[in-house]
């Protein structure tokens, strides 16, 4: 039996994709593909759902790992498209999160909010008047 497992390995290992695919080099980066993307899939949410800290956090993080998939011999390529792809994703979060909370996004949403509202309650005023309406002239 270890006879058998040895020559299947030997013939995987002998193969220059299969190889790669069976490697630590392949399996980590695919992995840790989730948190890139949750990010991405994160950036259609609300604004007021970003942390802040969590987010610096994750930038130093990928820009860290970017920098070590580079500095590995032999380069993990794949790695760095992970961290590069995260990076990029919580860029465009902390930008989400400066605007939302320090540069008047959240004035600008709760204006957008307020003239919604008033929208709602002119098209309730005006189903009353025409209501009202329809019966003097019916009368």
């Amino acid at each position: 039996m270890a006879a058998l497992v040895k020559a299947i390995n030997a013939k995987i290992r002998s193969h220059p994709v299969l190889n790669y695919v069976c490697s630590t080099h392949f399996w980590g980066p695919a992995s840790n593909f989730g948190i890139p993307i949750a990010a991405v899939m994160d950036t259609q949410k609300s604004p007021e759902l970003i942390s802040g800290q969590m987010t610096f956090a994750l930038c130093i993080y990928s820009a860290t790992f970017m920098r070590y998939s580079l500095a590995v011999t032999p380069k993990n390529y794949l790695l760095f498209l992970c961290h590069a792809v995260n990076e990029t994703a919580q860029l465009t979060q902390g930008y989400r999160y400066l605007n939302y909370n320090y540069w008047g996004g959240k004035e600008k949403e709760g204006l957008v909010k307020a003239v919604d509202a008033g929208k709602e309650k002119a098209k309730d005023l005006e189903a009353k008047v025409e209501t009202t309406v329809k019966k003097a002239v019916g009368k």
